[in-house]
């Protein structure tokens, strides 16, 4: 055995190591040297996904060497949908090219490693390698592009797809990331361009494609005769259209058909111990006999509830799955280390590792004191104490927390650079810390000091929207639109200009105003421009410079204001004066039922989550607005409040608009509190009137916790023991008498509003913190964009989005929301497109018929309804992922945001096509709805659209139609400044008026050039957004968090930009401190002071008498100033240490 090392490595079949006490994120670290020294290839088993995924990003900072992972399906055991085509062209991907793998690591969980695959001679086989200059014609490569189970379309979007356009074959292979354009040419490959899908224009041209099947099975001719005549020695065969059988003998691949992947193979599957190179080391991280057994009792639960189905019988387990006692006579095939957190005992084989637990160092961010063991920790420990975080971001927050107890750690890149005893700080994956006693060094990671964070960790297709941003952004600016200028009114702007004055170059927003007068804006005055939302851009005149109208306007336009604003903030004084119910809880039942969730949470969710609580333990009564895109889990934020709730011995009222929401909601809270006492009950149209008087009974007893149901529950028969949380769902939906309804529930109980997109009304009132708002913008892991389309209504089109629905396994919604042609609509599908299985559903059908459709098509009977507009809520069927709206224009923007919301809801693709009547004259509002849904396709827009929305209806509803007026004048975002500027004064007990505005920024000219440069960020709509964002700065927080985003976008920045961030900086303490304006120049400067400004005058005294050369007081209110200030480095410093004297001589309230 070497110095080196403390064991040795197995190489033989059966050879066995088993490693002890690897704490924390020891077990990578121990991964990665086993990696590094063993010369072939590494299998890392885990016990699930979410072992897989930390353990990769732990390895992958501590070893050159490849890491494969293979994704699972995705699906449950026999599950009824297929995996996405990203999920099966990755796999196939890996599969093609593991035999070949020859150094690194392949981490797989437990239940993919035990999933049987087909041999790698079908993949090996099925490969067509395609070259420029081949000899292959354009309808022979068709026809092995087909046999390999690709799907020819009219415009390709997807993996696994192809189209003829003369010469030309679009192509996206599956285990790859681009698409490519192949031109033919007297059967021979002319050229092979890559090509973008979004624009359809071709690219860089490339030499070779490699194509891979589009399945893990043979889905040709000649295969699915096999699969017929195996399915016959399994099976019988039934006659009914959705039957399986029926299905793939007409070539349809239906959803969850990889269950019956076997009988399109002559052999049995194999399983993924047979694709491993020889020189494969078996390294396992969990108990492999607890997890195995645990799996396999899922799969036969599984197998033996739904074998029973005559439409999908299922194969045995077996020909799946491997077996728990092959599984070990597989391992025996290969040398094996076993990793443990726990001591051995001293045996041959059995090495305890020098890695200890570190003791309780957790802290409180905001709390000092709580830091007191870490501090002792630090200073006691005999060796080097590294500090682990994620980002440069965290590393930031984490510096400034140890200086606080005067911890100043070192920043290194690896771990073993910390030797000398000391401080450190890295930024790493480590999950969790340890102590290395070999080396005597501490390693402390983020959640040893402030527990676990939930849901840090992002897929790669996971697009996060910062909430905050989402509430005050305004969105970018477009040559010609309307802007408002705070001090000249509305004009049109018209781009940017950079200018140098006196040396000094700097950047304007040009706006133009009446009589195509010019108006330069500096960046540094951006806060005083809003977009203007207020009427249509054909009806708004612009203002003329040098007129007072602009002016008296706005004068009038903040009077009536100031009356809006003290109407509504009597509204909610009334509701906040009342005296609520403030909950306590119960941490031990609240931490289990948790831990029952199915999913991991969001970061969004979280967040809300704690709000709500928080909000239910204060004794005043909640009114909390939950945004987010449908699926993103506001059901799970409910259910926490009402636990809370029920805890409490309060009841819990659930109140939706549609009948199927509440039999969709009675179902999920039934599934969610089935491990507790917890008596849940509805009413609804879908329960016999028998029953439903019983049910209320029951509530008025106290006997009924949660009670679920439609408007019947704002009735005046529902009696209550003891209401104490009311949970709105879609409130938009419900109509003016059931609203005056629900505002007299509202004074004294905790309310809970679920929306994806509120209501103007509603997000006006959240967005001047009346109400108070959580917005849920993260989608859940591998959840997948819904794409758009608006096109003019065209049969080929229908037929094609119908088709390439079905042929995937996949259902459709096809919108009408005409009622009486609902069922010609539905006979000119069925000729359309006759491969598809078409029903119908709408209101007017009785309550047994209509949840006998709906239920049908949740266990796919058929596959295409038509219906109206009653799926736009209630219904949840993750295999329905194409949806077709007629007659789109006619539909409002939250309702398009809604039926869309339908579709998308598992890991596929998923479509939506709003058509229009041909060449049909839309009205602007009509093309504004379209324009803005099709553009704002990214998960957890909601919030955005319901923005859109505001804008385009305009927000004269806030308290009537009287308002509009004022609205359309000075335009909506200035409006809603001054009225939440009035409130703000208001409950302050002040008098409002333009001086309380945000946008009284302080002026400062420092005679420095102050930008973005064009060569650092070329694109102007970019450095717009951030010349906005940084006018816009609250405190040092907000700037150093652009700081940081700058750096990680565009690199280091340039001396204009870190001077226009300094500035920034020092405008935002200036204003705070009450200062009007600042003007330095070489020779020195002045300050002047708002008559309200806090400044200690006795301070002013003691230094116009000690420093008399340098300063004097001009006017009573301007500090003047003479010194050499040449140096603009040394002019900022000036400035700031001037700024941290006020600070420190302010008088206190």
């Amino acid at each position: 055995m070497s110095e080196r090392y403390r064991y040795t490595l197995p190489t033989r079949a059966g050879n066995k190591l088993v490693l002890g006490q690897l704490i924390g994120s020891a077990s990578a670290i121990e991964c990665a040297k086993i990696i590094d020294r063993y010369p072939g290839v590494a299998l890392l088993i885990t016990s699930d996904r979410k072992s897989a995924m930390r353990l990769h990003d732990e390895i992958l900072q501590l070893t050159s060497l490849p890491i494969i992972t293979i994704p699972d399906w995705g699906t449950l055991p026999y599950d009824n949908f297929s995996p996405n085509k990203e999920t099966i062209s990755n796999r196939i991907s890996i599969l093609y090219r593991l035999p070949s793998f020859s150094r690194g690591v392949i981490i797989l969980p437990i239940n993919t490693l035990i999933k049987k695959v087909c041999r790698h001679a079908f993949l090996y086989c099925r490969m067509i390698l395609i070259s420029k200059g081949q000899y292959l014609s354009r309808d022979i490569l068709q026809t092995k592009l087909e046999k390999a189970g690709y799907y020819c379309v009219h415009q390709v979007l997807e993996r696994g797809e192809f189209s003829i356009h003369g010469p030309l074959l679009d192509l996206y292979p599956m285990g790859s990331d681009k698409s490519y354009r192949i031109n033919f040419l007297n059967n021979k490959i002319e050229s092979l361009r890559i090509f973008d899908i979004n624009t359809q224009q071709s690219l860089q041209e490339v030499n070779t494609i490699d194509l891979l099947p589009v399945c893990e099975f043979p889905v040709d001719k000649t295969a699915i005769e096999l699969f017929c005549r195996q399915w016959q020695e399994w099976f019988s065969i039934r006659q009914d259209s959705e039957h399986i059988y029926q299905q793939v003998s007409k070539g349809i691949l239906p959803a969850g058909i990889e269950y019956w992947q076997p009988l399109f193979f002559n052999e049995p599957l194999v399983s993924l111990f047979s694709y491993l190179p020889e020189n494969t080391l078996v390294i396992n991280t969990s108990d492999l006999e607890l997890n195995l057994s645990r799996f396999w009792d899922d799969i036969y639960a599984r197998f033996n509830k739904r074998r029973a189905d005559p439409m999908r019988p299922l194969l045995p387990p077996e020909t799946l799955w491997l077996k728990i006692d092959n599984f070990f006579s597989e391992l025996k095939n290969w040398p094996f280390v076993q990793l443990s957190t726990l001591t051995l005992p001293k045996k041959a084989g059995y090495y305890n590792m020098d890695y200890r637990p570190l003791p309780d160092l957790a802290v409180e961010m905001q709390s000092k004191a709580s830091m007191h063991m870490l501090c002792k920790f630090c200073k006691q420990f005999n060796g080097p104490v590294v500090f682990s975080v994620e980002n440069e971001r965290r590393k930031e927050v984490i510096i400034e927390l140890l200086m606080k107890v005067e911890i100043i750690p070192e920043v290194i890149d690896q771990l073993n650079s910390a030797v000398m005893p000391g401080t450190y700080l890295i930024i790493s994956a480590n999950k969790q810390g340890f102590i290395d006693a070999s080396c005597s060094r501490a390693l402390i990671c983020e959640s040893d000091l402030f527990g676990e964070l939930i849901g840090r960790h992002q897929t790669n297709n996971l697009h996060v929207i910062n909430s905050d941003f989402l509430i005050h952004n305004t969105a970018e600016l477009n040559k010609n639109q309307l802007v408002v200028h705070l001090e000249y009114g509305i004009g049109r702007y018209s781009g940017m200009i950079t200018l140098e004055t006196g040396g000094i170059k700097a950047e304007y927003l040009i706006l133009t105003y009446a009589c195509n007068d010019k108006l330069y804006v500096p960046i540094s005055s951006l806060h005083l421009i809003s977009r203007y939302v207020g009427n249509t851009d054909e009806n708004v005149p612009l203002n003329k410079l040098g007129s007072d109208t602009w002016i008296r306007k706005r004068k009038k336009a903040t009077e009536r204001i100031q009356d809006v604003a003290a109407e509504l903030l009597d509204i909610y004084a009334k509701r906040a004066a009342k005296n609520g119910f403030a909950f306590r809880q119960n941490q031990e039942n609240y931490q289990l039922f948790c831990e029952e969730c199915p999913f991991e949470l969001t970061i969004d969710q979280v967040k809300a989550i704690n709000s709500v609580l928080s909000d239910m333990c204060q004794p005043s009564p909640m009114d909390r607005l939950i945004c987010g895109d449908v699926g993103f889990g506001k059901t799970e934020v409910a259910m926490r409040a009402a636990f809370l709730a029920i805890n409490n011995h309060k009841q819990v009222a659930v109140l939706v608009p549609t009948t199927l929401l509440a039999q969709q909601h009675f179902d999920n809270f039934r599934d969610r509190f089935a491990n507790w006492p917890v008596r849940i009950e509805m009413i609804s149209r879908f329960r016999r009137v028998k029953d439903q008087i019983k049910v209320l009974n029951q509530t008025s007893d106290g006997k009924v916790d949660i009670l679920i149901g439609t408007h019947k529950l704002l009735q005046s028969d529902v009696k209550w023991h003891d209401l104490g949380l009311l949970i709105l769902d879609e409130e938009h939906r419900f109509g003016v008498r059931h609203k005056e309804r629900i505002k007299a529930m509202r004074t004294d109980i905790d309310i809970l509003t679920l929306t994806a997109t509120p209501i103007p009304r509603t997000l006006n009132m959240a967005m001047m913190d009346i109400r108070d708002l959580s917005i849920i913008t993260t989608p859940p892991a591998r959840r997948l964009a819904v794409k758009t389309f608006v096109r003019e209504y065209d049969t080929l089109l229908v037929r094609e989005a119908i088709l390439r629905e079905i042929f995937r396994g996949g259902q459709v919604y096809y919108i009408s929301n005409n009622v009486e042609n609902i069922e010609k609509i539905a006979y000119f599908l069925e000729t359309l497109v006759p491969e598809a299985r078409i029903s119908i559903g709408h209101g007017q059908l009785r309550e047994r018929e209509l949840e006998q459709v709906i239920n049908d098509f949740h266990y796919q009977r058929f596959n295409v309804l038509v219906c109206t507009t009653i799926i736009e809520t209630g219904i949840d069927i993750a295999n329905v992922n194409t949806i077709i709206i007629e007659q789109a224009d006619n539909f409002g923007l939250a309702q398009l945001h809604q039926l869309r919301g339908r579709v998308g809801r598992s890991y596929h693709q998923a479509y939506a096509y709003l058509l229009t009547s041909p060449k049909k004259v839309l009205s602007q509002d009509a093309k504004k709805r379209l324009e803005s849904i099709a553009s704002l396709e990214d998960l957890g827009v909601g919030f955005v659209l319901a923005t859109h929305d505001l804008e385009i209806r305009g927000a004269g509803e806030l308290l009537g139609e009287d308002q509009s007026g004022q609205i359309e004048t000075i335009g909506f975002s200035l409006y809603m400044e001054f009225l939440k500027s009035a409130i703000d004064t208001i409950k302050k007990g002040g008098k409002p008026s333009l001086d309380n505005l945000p946008y009284q920024m302080t002026e400062i000219e420092l005679q420095i050039p102050m930008l973005l440069p064009e060569e650092y960020i070329p694109d102007v709509n970019t450095r717009l957004f951030f010349y906005k964002r940084i006018a816009n700065v609250e405190n040092d927080y907000e700037i150093e968090d652009i700081r940081m985003e700058l750096i990680n976008r565009f690199g280091l920045l340039p001396d204009p930009a870190q001077y226009l961030l300094s500035i920034a900086n020092l405008r935002q303490r200036s204003k705070n401190l009450g200062i009007q304006r600042i003007e330095v120049n070489d020779k020195g400067g002045l300050i002047e002071f708002n008559p309200t400004n806090r400044i200690d005058p006795t301070y002013f005294i003691r230094l116009l008498t000690k420093e008399a050369e340098t300063y004097r007081l001009d006017e009573s209110n301007r500090l003047k100033f003479i010194c050499d200030l040449a140096n603009r480095t040394t002019r900022l410093q000036y400035i700031d240490r001037l700024l941290r004297e006020f600070q420190k001589n302010v008088l206190s309230n």
